[in-house]
């Protein structure tokens, strides 16, 4: 089996995200029949990154010395509402299937996010943000799917 590759552009979630110039995902093999056309007929699952969670994706892959790094970003079971978001440093090529968005810029590290084709289900439409208060530094999700979030903010459930 091969898969076939394919290159679109996205637009922001939001007026604060930082689109991708291009977006790749290998997709699965071509369906027999109808099931393709209304697979190609369906919109294509993505992510927006801001602009600030670019930034600090490119200062924690270079503060790591891995700046052709990239970080997978995902979901998993558990937590206190039923899913909990994943965020981890990934030194390897992209897996099969996954989602990659590449985030260039003029004499700066491309800084790569990967999502494997399971927790884009749970994460299309979302915005991955860099947040920082007196309170909190860290990465958010600004999911559309939530349903609800859990007191300590760290799993949700979905509608």
């Amino acid at each position: 089996m091969q898969s076939s590759e394919e290159t679109t552009t996205t637009r922001p979630a939001d007026a604060g995200a930082y689109p991708a110039p291009a977006t790749t995902a290998h997709a699965a093999p071509a369906q027999s029949n109808g099931a393709a056309v209304e697979a190609e007929a369906k919109p294509k699952r993505t992510l927006a990154v801001s602009d600030a969670a670019v930034q600090a994706v490119r200062a924690q892959l270079a503060k790591r010395g891995t700046p052709e790094g990239a970080i997978r970003v995902g979901i998993r079971g558990g937590g206190c509402s039923g899913f909990s978001y994943v965020i981890e440093f990934d030194d390897k090529p992209p897996r099969s299937g996954d989602l990659v968005l590449e985030f260039a810029e003029p004499d700066k590290a491309t800084v790569r996010v990967f999502c494997d084709k399971k927790s884009i289900l749970y994460l299309g439409g979302s915005v991955l943000d860099w947040e920082k208060t007196l309170m909190y530094q860290g990465f958010k999700f600004k999911n559309p799917q939530e349903a609800t979030r859990c007191g300590c903010g760290h799993s949700f459930t979905v509608a």
